[in-house]
C-alpha cells in the first residue's frame, strides 16, 4: 500500500498553538519549520519547541524537520537537533548531491528542496543521493520550492505556472527515476480554493504525489485533488477485470469499451486501486 503524502503541512516551530492543533488535522504529513517561518531572533526558542513538537507528533503521522540552510549561522545547531530526532530532514536550497550527502552523514534521511536553478539541473543526482541517505526510496521525498525558484530565475510563473513547466517536469523526472515521491510547492493565497485545486490537480497530472500547504483550510481540497475519484476507481477496476479475463483466456491484451488494454494499463490501474485503498484507510474514523 502506498504511503500517503497528499498534503504536507508546514508549521512554524515557534507557533505552539498551530503545533498543538496539528495532531487533529487531516494532513498526511507535517514539516516542523525552523527556516523561513521563524524570525532570526526566535531561532533558539523555535529549536527547543521543535524537539517537543516532533516527539509529540511522530507517533501520529509522518513528521519532518526543516532546518536552516547550510550557509546560515543556525544550521549546525539545527542539524544537531535533527540528528537526535530520527525524522527526515528537509534541506532548503539544495544545489548538489554533495549537499545531501553531508547532511545525511550527520542526520540521516534527507528530503531535498529543489528551489534553485543549479538544483534543478542536478535534480537526478540529488534525488539519488536522497534515496541513499537512509530508509530507501519509500522514505524519501523531493520537495518543490516554487517561490524561491521563481525568485532566483527572475520569472513570473504565469498562468498555470507555465513558465516553470520545464523545472517542474525535470524534478518529477528525477524523483521518479530515483523512485522517490515528489511534493509540489505551496499555493500562497490560502483563500483561493479554486486556484489551489487547479494547481493541485495539475501537479497530480504531472506525476507529483502531493502538495505542501501552509494553512489548514488548504488540506481538504488538496487531499481530495490527490485522491482517485469514484470514476477513476471504477475505471481501474474495469481495466483490472478485463486484463484478468484476458489472462484466463490465454490472451496478452484485452479490450475495454473499444480500446486495447495491456498489462501496463492494468499495472497503472492497480496503483490507482492501492491509492484509493490507502485513502479510505486514512479517512476512516
Amino acid at each position: 500500500m502506498p504511503k500517503l503524502r497528499r498534503t504536507v503541512l508546514y508549521i512554524p516551530a515557534d507557533n505552539a498553538r498551530a503545533l498543538a492543533k496539528a495532531a487533529e488535522l487531516p494532513a498526511d504529513a507535517v514539516i516542523v519549520d525552523l527556516e523561513d517561518a521563524v524570525a532570526p531572533d526566535r531561532k533558539a526558542a523555535a529549536r527547543d519547541a521543535a524537539r517537543q513538537a516532533v516527539e509529540t507528533l511522530t507517533p501520529l503521522k509522518e513528521v519532518a524537520l526543516r532546518v536552516n540552510g547550510a550557509d546560515t549561522e543556525w544550521h549546525a545547531q539545527d542539524v544537531a537537533l535533527a540528528a537526535g530526532l530520527a525524522v527526515p530532514v528537509v534541506l532548503p536550497k539544495v544545489k548538489t548531491a554533495d549537499d545531501v550527502a553531508r547532511l545525511a552523514a550527520a542526520a540521516g534521511t534527507v528530503w531535498p528542496m529543489l528551489e534553485t536553478a543549479e538544483g534543478v539541473w542536478n535534480a537526478l543526482a540529488i534525488a539519488r543521493a536522497a534515496v541513499a541517505s537512509g530508509g530507501g526510496a519509500a522514505a524519501t521525498a523531493l520537495i518543490v520550492g516554487t517561490n524561491d525558484l521563481a525568485l532566483e530565475l527572475g520569472a513570473d510563473p504565469g498562468v498555470d505556472r507555465a513558465n516553470l513547466a520545464f523545472a517542474l517536469q525535470a524534478i518529477v523526472l528525477a524523483g521518479r527515476a530515483a523512485g522517490a515521491d515528489v511534493i509540489d510547492g505551496v499555493m500562497n493565497d490560502f483563500r483561493d480554493e479554486a486556484g489551489l485545486v487547479a494547481e493541485a490537480k495539475a501537479g497530480r497530472a504531472l506525476g507529483m504525489t502531493g502538495k505542501t500547504v501552509i494553512h489548514p483550510a488548504q488540506i481538504g481540497p488538496v487531499n481530495a485533488a490527490f485522491a482517485p475519484s469514484e470514476g477513476e476507481v471504477a475505471h481501474a477496476r474495469a481495466v483490472v477485470a478485463a486484463m484478468e479475463e484476458a489472462d484466463a483466456a490465454g490472451r496478452s491484451v484485452a479490450t475495454l469499451n473499444g480500446r486495447m488494454v495491456e498489462r501496463l494499463h492494468a499495472d497503472a490501474a492497480r496503483r490507482v486501486l492501492a491509492l484509493a485503498e490507502a485513502v479510505a484507510g486514512s479517512d476512516a474514523p
